[in-house]
């Protein structure tokens, strides 16, 4: 009996060990699933640029050769990330280099594959301001340097981290390698309704050795409007093929709205007044005032000289560099509104100066004794373009207060990406430029 006893009780709990094992397999499977499904979604995810916050000024990332708002650069070349930081306290800073693919999803390749060298590496190079009211500590760092280089072309990422290992704010840039032509130049819309208010890009992408396989799928373009990543034009296919070229000559999916020339101010000598500042003034700070400006839209087009909303670094006043040297000023901006908008809708200032974000320290608000929306920026010196944008129900709307001309000048450039059977990255083969100051019919 006892015997029996103990043989069944192996029985039960064998088969207990068995059906718990058999619910830990079930369990553990879903998880994984779970865990991959999870990791699917966020690596399908496109990665947003990570504003910096309101003691970072002044951040300027470039070419040395080529101005814009984010760095094109040949595999090699070297390319420049300048920054203040209005703490002054020489804090540490340490950089990152990610690389994504041509929708700035994250990339499957390792870092030893696009990387060579090191990663969180502090910037070394940094000095505070001199002989100025408001004092900073200015930060300067070239990649690639003896520490790290960049392996492949295509689309990355670059993040400054502080000592305390929290991300303060990062930049795109993108590396190419001559490896096709791209000819492109801007058209007036062949629709009526459209033509004295829009653009039309029209490219066309060669090869210089062999060709595209599968273009349809391998190809990737991006078509960006003075170097904007907010409204980007992507998913373009092939309109036509001849021979080893790729057309691009549609009508519609490849338009821009024409938008207007940028307004501008110079505070290259806080001492003086100069075009569009109505006075200056000291105080803690120096104070420039801006000459209240008007909304456009009904307005004919008037041709006035940009540089497509970009900024310049400069000074006059005692400079021997004025990245260390020059002085921040109190910029206070007006705009001629004079009525109150609805509670879906909100004003800002726009511009590379922060790189086009919209927060609260560019946001326009309404002085109703002088029927008027203002603010007030903290700039550093220089050469600055601006205008006016309206953020409907959390839309952009670029062109609402300045108006749309398709006669505006507006530089654009055509990123061509391929991924080549076998590999797991999409490498940047071209780059095209073309300006609308040129506008053909």
């Amino acid at each position: 009996m006892f015997k029996d006893f103990f043989y069944k009780s192996s029985i039960w709990t064998s088969q207990a060990e068995q059906l718990h094992l058999h619910l830990m397999k079930m369990i553990a499977n879903r998880l994984s699933i779970y865990v991959l499904l999870i990791s699917a979604l966020s690596t399908a995810q496109e990665r947003k640029e990570f504003a910096a916050p309101d003691y970072i000024k002044s951040v300027k990332f470039s070419s040395r050769e080529n101005r814009g708002a984010f760095p094109v650069v040949a595999l090699g070349d070297q390319i420049n990330l300048l920054f203040d930081d209005l703490n002054a306290d020489e804090a540490d800073y340490y950089y990152r280099i990610k690389f994504y693919n041509h929708d700035w999803t994250p990339s499957q390749l390792f870092q030893n594959e696009y990387l060579e060298g090191y990663d969180n590496l502090r910037i070394e190079n940094y000095r505070t301001s001199f002989n100025t009211l408001q004092s900073y500590t200015h930060y300067n760092l070239n990649i690639p340097n003896e520490n790290v280089q960049l392996k492949v072309s295509g689309n990355y990422m670059i993040e400054i981290y502080s000592t305390y290992d929290e991300l303060i704010f990062s930049r795109r840039f993108c590396v190419y390698e001559d490896r096709s032509t791209v000819q492109a130049a801007i058209y007036k819309p062949q629709n009526m309704d459209l033509f004295t208010t829009h653009q039309s890009v029209h490219f066309a992408v060669s090869p210089k050795s062999d060709f595209f396989v599968n273009p349809e799928e391998n190809v990737n373009v991006a078509i960006l409007q003075n170097y904007q990543w907010n409204d980007a034009i992507t998913g373009v296919k092939p309109q036509y093929f001849s021979g080893n070229t790729l057309d691009y000559r549609y009508e519609g999916p490849t338009q821009y709205e024409g938008g207007n020339e940028y307004f501008f101010f110079d505070t290259k000598d806080l001492r003086l007044t100069t075009p569009n500042i109505h006075y200056t003034t000291r105080t803690d700070l120096y104070e420039s005032y801006l000459k209240t400006d008007i909304i456009r839209s009904q307005l004919d087009y008037t041709y006035a000289p940009d540089i497509n909303g970009d900024f310049e670094i400069r000074n006059i006043m005692r400079s021997t560099d004025s990245n260390f040297d020059a002085d921040y000023s109190l910029v206070y901006f007006s705009l001629a509104y004079p009525y109150e908008l609805e509670q879906n809708e909100e004003l800002y200032i726009y511009g590379s100066f922060n790189n086009f974000e919209l927060n609260e320290l560019n946001k326009l608000h309404f002085n109703p004794a002088l029927e008027i929306y203002e603010s007030v920026i903290l700039l550093k010196q220089g050469f600055y373009n601006y205008k006016y944008v309206l953020k409907q129900n959390g839309v952009l709307i670029k062109n609402s207060i300045s108006g749309s001309h398709s006669l505006t000048e507006n530089d654009y450039l055509i990123l061509v990406y391929h991924r080549n059977i076998g590999e797991q990255y999409d490498a940047l083969v071209g780059v095209g430029k073309a300006n609308s100051f040129e506008l053909k019919n």
